[in-house]
C-alpha cells in the first residue's frame, strides 16, 4: 500500500522557523539537538552565532526549516548593527518564530526589548521556549513559565504555546518539533531528503574552526575572532580508498597583540585548535583532511566596511 491519496499529500507541511533571543540563550544548541548533528556552532561565549545556519528536520508528515539567528542585542560596532539587521530581516521572512528563554536567568531588560519587537509583528506566531531547564529545580522553572505568560499579557501578545526544554539533558526537543510543525503551511517538502543544512561547506568548516579558536580565550577575544577557508583541494595522486582533503583556512585578529593568545606558547594553542577542529571538520565531511591554519592580523575589522565585506558580512 504504498500509494498516497492526494489528501495525504496536502497534509504535508514546510515552512520556516525561526530562534530568537539575548545572545548565549541556547539557540544554536536546540537547533543542533533537533537536527540530530551540529549544523550551528556553540560556545558560552555570547554572540558567537553570525550567520542565519539552517537546520533541517524531515519527518514523514513535515519538513522544518531551522533558522538560527545572532542574538539580538545593543550594537557597539558596525558587524553588531549587521548582525543585529540580520536577526530583523529574518523575522519578517519565517512562518513561525520561537522565542528562546534561559530558565535559569529571569527576564530581564534584554528579554523585553525582544520581546516588545516581537509584539510589533502582528501576523507571525510565536512561541515561548524555556531553555536550559536542566540548571533549575521545579519550583524556579513554574516561576519562570509564569513570568514569560505574563510578559506576554503585558505587551498584548498571544503565546501559541510556552515549552520547557533541555537541548544538554534531551527531554521535550521533540516536543518542540511536534508544536511548530501545525503552525507550518501545507506545503511539499522545500529540501530534498537527507539535507541537513543548506549552509556551504566552506562556511560550516570555517565556523567549526572558529569555535574551536573561541574555547579557553581570554574575553577580550571572542568577537575579534574571524576565519575564511581559502581553499579546499583534495590531494593529488592519492590512492583511491586513501583520500585526503587539503584545507587552507585563515584565522583573523583585531590586533597584532591578540596574535600571541591565538597562537599560545611555542604555537601549541593554534595546534591544539587545528587538533580539535579537524575531528569535527572529518566528522562533516566524511574524510581525512589536512587542516593549514594561519593568524593574520585585519586591523579593527569589526569596524571597517572593506574588512567586513572581505570576510563575508
Amino acid at each position: 500500500m504504498s500509494a498516497r491519496n492526494p489528501e495525504t499529500e496536502a497534509a504535508h507541511r514546510a515552512g520556516f522557523a525561526c530562534f530568537v533571543g539575548r545572545p548565549n540563550a541556547g539557540k544554536s544548541t536546540l537547533t543542533n539537538a533537533l537536527v540530530g548533528q551540529k549544523v550551528a556552532i556553540t560556545s558560552n561565549r555570547p554572540q558567537t552565532t553570525r550567520h542565519t545556519v539552517r537546520g533541517i528536520v524531515h519527518r514523514p508528515d513535515a519538513q522544518l526549516i531551522l533558522v538560527d539567528t545572532p542574538g539580538l542585542h545593543k550594537p557597539r560596532t558596525l558587524l553588531g548593527e549587521r548582525l543585529n539587521d540580520v536577526v530583523r530581516t529574518t523575522w519578517a521572512e519565517v512562518d513561525v518564530i520561537g522565542f528562546c528563554l534561559p530558565a535559569n536567568e529571569k527576564l530581564g531588560p534584554g528579554d523585553r526589548f525582544i520581546a516588545k519587537e516581537l509584539a510589533e509583528i502582528k501576523k507571525t506566531p510565536k512561541v515561548a521556549i524555556v531553555t536550559k531547564t536542566d540548571l533549575v529545580d521545579s519550583k524556579t522553572l513554574a516561576e519562570q513559565l509564569i513570568a514569560i505568560d505574563q510578559l506576554g499579557r503585558e505587551l498584548g501578545m498571544e503565546w501559541q504555546e510556552i515549552i520547557p526544554v533541555s537541548a544538554v539533558g534531551d527531554k521535550q526537543v521533540q516536543l518542540v518539533a511536534d508544536l511548530l510543525i501545525p503552525l507550518l503551511p501545507e506545503s511539499p517538502p522545500l529540501y530534498p531528503e537527507g539535507d541537513l543544512t543548506d549552509e556551504p561547506e566552506q562556511v560550516m568548516v570555517a565556523e567549526l574552526i572558529r569555535e574551536a579558536a573561541l574555547e579557553g580565550v581570554r574575553d577580550e577575544l571572542p568577537h575579534s575572532i574571524a576565519v575564511v577557508v581559502e581553499e579546499m583541494i583534495p590531494r593529488e595522486n592519492r590512492p583511491k580508498d586513501k583520500p585526503l582533503l587539503d584545507i587552507h583556512a585563515n584565522v583573523y585578529i583585531e590586533r597584532p597583540s591578540q596574535k600571541g593568545i591565538i597562537i599560545g606558547p611555542k604555537g601549541q594553542r593554534l595546534k591544539e585548535v587545528g587538533t580539535k577542529s579537524r575531528k569535527h571538520i572529518e566528522a562533516l565531511l566524511g574524510t581525512p583532511v589536512f587542516l593549514d591554519l594561519h593568524v593574520k592580523v585585519a586591523k579593527d575589522w569589526q569596524r571597517d566596511p572593506k574588512q567586513l565585506r572581505k570576510l563575508g558580512f
